[in-house]
Formats: structure tokens, sequence, C-alpha cells
């Protein structure tokens, strides 16, 4: 790669910024065509979708469910190899990318070809930056700034880079190799982070139905089919009988969290996106008087998600282990009981549990667990010395996975975050190549 000397100018759009002297820049429509090619009569069932992170893919990859019939896609479009498909209500959060495929796309989206002196590829990494994206803010008619519909003819208006076309051809090739080498690490990095939750999942599950030395111990048959065999002087009850109380939540809106609240709060959807396995204090907090009724939970009780969209996730549970007073909010089942909470969590999260919470809820869209369900899950439990051993290894063992999970998932934001800087740097003509 030689070095020589670039000379830049304004190109007058604010998200574009410098760019070399020699490129223009173009409204969009001047460089890409709409495909308006529609599906009537059926020409193809074969149905694609778009994900912010995998791109186009086969709608029968998406994991949505039901079909769609042939009489649902006479309103698609069809969709070729080397378009770039984006979805109008949402390119400006990144859903956007190049098919592969030759298919039907929602009338939501817009498959774009490239005109004569255009580089299809060159193009569709434009459409990746985040900061094209947000240039795209304010274009759309709807409620949400992200979910609005940008009409075609707003985004023809859009002022992008132009090169000439054999630079925009060096670019994008460029930025394929770049790309695909920052792809293999963060896939390398995923599959490292997966590996390491599978062995936690299976250490967890281990532990608390074989023990921390399974090869000292005489066993039995626990009489369940998916627990196995477990040590012969542990026990297997149902929750309902070691419990000391099982009840629920009542329901805290939005309106009634405020952040100078006196009393500390959980609302069952921060059990998913911002509690683990334990926590000691709360993320939101409420004022009682502002509250119709009141549940509390204290220290060692155990919290389970009473609903939830994925059927793996329902009933997920999480231990507290402060000591000051707390609310649950609806859709939260509390437990609490006299055995070691750490140890009985686990014990509730492991493969076992998990499976009797998701036991006949496979065809559900909405899966719901009750607290009779709750109550009526089997528990293998070992004597309390041995609860607390067993919680303790585990304590120990887990945060050293998540300690290198959480530096994995660090390396993937650091990667992702450079492609991003990489492709705007590249398609600005701000890096020589």
């Amino acid at each position: 790669m030689k070095s020589r000397i670039l000379e830049f100018k304004d190109s007058g759009i604010s998200w574009i910024g410098q760019i070399p002297k020699h490129w223009e820049v173009k409204r969009l429509k001047f460089t890409l065509n709409e495909r308006k090619e529609n599906n009537k009569p059926v020409k193809t069932d074969f149905i694609l979708s778009l994900t912010n992170e995998k791109g186009v893919i086969p709608y029968s990859e998406k994991g949505a469910q039901g079909n769609i019939s042939k009489d649902d896609i006479t309103g698609y479009k069809l969709a070729y190899p080397n378009d770039i498909i984006l979805n109008s209500m949402n390119v400006v959060i990144g859903s956007v990318g190049l098919s592969s495929y030759f298919g039907a796309i929602s009338p939501v989206y817009y498959a774009l070809y490239s005109k004569e002196n255009s580089n299809i590829k060159f193009y569709n990494y434009i459409f990746q930056t985040s900061v094209f994206q947000n240039s795209l803010k304010g274009l759309g008619n709807g409620i949400l700034e992200i979910r609005m519909r940008i009409p075609m003819s707003n985004l023809n208006n859009v002022f992008l880079p132009y090169p000439p076309l054999n630079e925009q051809k060096k670019i994008a090739e460029f930025l394929d190799k770049k790309c695909e080498i920052i792809d293999k690490r963060v896939e390398n990095l995923e599959r490292k982070i997966n590996t390491l939750k599978e062995y936690k999942k299976s250490l967890i599950s281990e532990c608390v139905t074989k023990g921390l030395n399974p090869k000292i111990l005489k066993f039995k048959d626990s009489g369940i089919p998916w627990i196995g065999q477990i040590p012969k002087h542990w026990e297997i009850k149902k929750l309902k009988y070691i419990a000391t109380k099982i009840y629920k939540g009542n329901g805290i809106t939005k309106e009634q969290v405020f952040e100078n609240g006196d009393m500390p709060c959980v609302r069952y959807g921060e059990i998913y996106t911002k509690y683990n396995y334990s926590f000691d204090e709360c993320f939101s907090y409420t004022f009682e008087k502002v509250l119709n009724s009141t549940s509390y939970f204290g220290y060692g009780d155990i919290l389970f998600t009473c609903t939830g969209e994925l059927i793996e996730e329902i009933g997920k549970n999480v231990v507290y282990l402060g000591h000051k007073k707390c609310l649950a909010g609806g859709d939260i089942i509390i437990l609490n009981h006299k055995q070691n909470p750490s140890f009985l969590n686990y014990a509730l999260d492991c493969n076992y549990a998990r499976n009797q919470k998701s036991y006949g809820k496979a065809k559900l869209k909405v899966v719901h667990i009750s607290s009779r369900e709750i109550s009526n899950l089997f528990v293998v439990l070992p004597p309390l010395n041995e609860q607390k051993e067993i919680a303790e290894f585990l304590d120990k063992k887990c945060e050293k996975i998540d300690r290198l999970n959480e530096n994995y998932t660090k390396q993937i934001t650091t990667l992702k975050e450079y492609k991003k800087s990489l492709i705007y740097e590249c398609v600005t003509g701000k890096k020589e190549i």
C-alpha cells in the first residue's frame, strides 16, 4: 500500500464530513434503484427475513412461529442475490443487509440494486454504519423515532458518498477481507462464551444431584427419570414441603418507580434483564404510599418469573442475599424457606428443575407458570452442611466462569466497535486503502 497525501474537501453533509477532493456526493436515487417486482402471481414461496445481527436470512431460520400461506405472500415483493434489503421501519437501528438469496420479502422491506456506476457491496457497507443510520432519524412517519416507516421518496433524497467506481470496488474488497477477520474473531469468542455457559450448566447440575465427591458416595434411584441416581443419604421433596411460604408479588408500574424512592423493589422484567443468580441490592425504588397492595421479600428468599416469551426462560429464579426489606412486583412468585439459599437457588435453576418448569408448555406462544406449579417442583436435598459446601464451591467456580465470559464479551464489544469505525472511515474516504 503506497502512502500518498490526500487532499480533502467538505462534503456538505454532516454525517459524512470531509471526503477526498476527487470524490462526489450523490442522492441515493442516482446510485441505487428500488426493485419493485411483486410476487403476484406467486413466483416463489421462499420467504426472506431480516435481523440486526445476521442480516438477510431465510424466514424459517428466524424462529418465528406460524407458516405463511401462498395467499399471504401475493402482496410480498421479490428480492434477488446482491440486493440490499432494508426494513423501512427499523433501518435506523441496523435492520439492513445484503441478500444472498432469491426470495419474497415483506411489503415493509425495500430491495435496492446498484446502478451502472455503483458497487452494491460498497453501498451496503454505508448502510452498516451507525453514523449513517442515525442520520436517517426524522425521515419517517410514526410515533416512535426508531419505529418510523421511512418512505422511499425520502430515502431516495439522502446524500451518499460517491467515489469513482474502481475505488468503490477496492474499498468493498478491503472491507470484505478485514470484516471477515473481525467476524471470525467474534465467532470464536462467542463459541468460547457458549462453551463456558454449557459447562456452567453441566457443573451446577452435577453438583446439586451428585455432590462434590460422587466417587466415594453410595447412590440410590431417585425414582424420577430426569434426575436419575442421587446420593443414598439425600432426599427428594416437593418445594411446597420445604417452603415456609409461597406467594405472589403485586403490580408495580413504571410510573410507580422513582429514583428517590425509599423502598427497594424488583419488577418481573428486571429478573430477565438485570439480575443473574443472586443479588443483594435492587436496581429500582418506589414509595409504599403509592401502591395499593404490597408483597415483601427478604434475605434468602427466591424469586421466580411467572411469564415469559421463551420456554427455556420460564420460571427463571434468582436469590436475594441482601438485608433490606424489599417489594416484589406482579408476575413474580416468592419462595420463603429454611434451606441454604444459594444451594436451593442453584438446584432450582439446574437442568432437572428447568425440565419440570417447561414441561407441557412447548406449544405456547406466551409461557406462564403458576404458584401451584412452582410448589410442585421436585428438588434434591442434601443435608444443610453439604448444601453449604456445594453452594460455596459453585459460587467460586461460577464467579471464575462469569469473569471469563465478561472478559470475552468486552473483547466482542471492542471488535464490533472497531469494525463500525473501520467501515465508516473507509466509506467516507478518511482511511487510505
